[in-house]
């Protein structure tokens, strides 16, 4: 069977998403919805929160993306879904949602190493660069530097040692009280910075 029409599912932490790529054509719908109002209250993401909404979300948001795309699901001949790493509830929601569509529709599901999403989303783009190339890897939980010789051929060539940046970034401001989510209220912060050092002891 020749693939041409993908439906992605994503799950692995507090973001559903539903894309949908054609082969020929490159991506047609990306629809997603962050849950991040859901989990400022608790100052993170909470897993078992995060899983259930994920089921609540990935009905509509497959309708929003097959309307997008304007296909129907008649049209899609396989889905991908993120197995892995991530929070092990909301993998499962994801992958239980994907596999049961998949076999309801007859056709393939493939299972799909996040951080492989991450290394090899480069290859989308219009100006691609050439194999080999060489990665830096920095997201929420993980930071590596990785050679890729070709797809499915990687080659580790370093990680931190304890926290990945993510995780460090995210602790620090948690200590330092910064609203949540950290990063998008990070950004207006020096414009309020004062001329007064301050020493921190070391953690």
């Amino acid at each position: 069977m020749k693939v041409n029409i993908i439906l992605a599912v994503e799950s692995s932490c507090d973001e559903t998403g539903v894309a949908i790529y054609d082969c020929r054509r490159g991506a047609l719908a990306n629809q997603v919805f962050s849950q991040i109002d859901m989990h400022r209250a608790y100052g993170g993401v909470v897993p078992e929160l995060a899983a259930r909404d994920h089921l609540k979300r990935l009905p509509p948001l497959l309708q929003q993306a097959l309307a997008e795309a304007k296909l129907s699901l008649q049209d899609i001949d396989a889905i991908a879904y993120t197995a892995g790493p991530g929070l092990l509830g909301a993998l499962m929601t994801g992958a239980g949602y994907a596999r049961s569509l998949a076999y309801a529709l007859n056709i393939p599901a493939y299972p799909i190493h996040h951080m492989e999403g991450h290394l090899l989303s480069p290859l989308l783009a219009a100006e691609q660069p050439e194999l080999p190339f060489l990665a830096l890897l920095v997201s929420g939980g993980h930071t590596q530097i990785l050679a890729v010789d070709a797809i499915g051929q990687y080659r580790l060539l370093g990680q931190t040692l304890d926290d990945a940046v993510g995780e460090a970034f995210d602790k620090t401001a948690k200590i330092m009280d910064f609203p949540t989510p950290a990063d998008r209220n990070l950004p207006p912060l020096p414009d309020k910075a004062t001329r007064n050092a301050t020493t921190c002891r070391a953690l």
